[in-house]
């Protein structure tokens, strides 16, 4: 199995209720995690991990959990990129981070219905 860092957004996305954001962008990882665990990944979300440990609204916890994410990146065969939602500034970190190792970055979309209570 390749050892593979999700990248999808954790945040809420601008524009959206923040509550709402945040609930639909957890069942979307959860979502991308299913598609890497069907195409035979060992998929690895540290922002579903970290977020619940620390606090991403101060800014000390959110980069703390984004550098000890981005220490991932050393065991990774590649980075899937989730897009349906778009890319938000933590994705763009974890993208240029992956780039500046040089493991491959590969774009993704489920399309359709992903969320929980529609995906079986």
């Amino acid at each position: 199995m390749a050892l593979v860092i999700i990248e999808s957004p954790f945040r809420a996305i601008e524009g959206e209720d923040p509550v709402f954001s945040r609930l639909i962008n957890k069942q979307y990882l959860q979502a991308c995690i299913r598609d890497c665990l069907r195409r035979a990944e060992a998929p690895f979300a540290s922002h579903q991990m970290y977020t619940d440990a620390l606090r991403d609204s101060v800014l000390s916890d959110r980069e703390l959990g984004l550098h000890a994410g981005f220490e991932w990146h050393f065991a990774a065969d590649y980075s899937a990129v989730y897009t349906d939602r778009g890319i938000t500034d933590g994705m763009m970190r974890g993208i240029a981070h992956a780039q500046n190792l040089n493991i491959p970055v590969e774009y993704r979309t489920l399309g359709g219905e992903w969320t929980l209570k529609t995906s079986g």
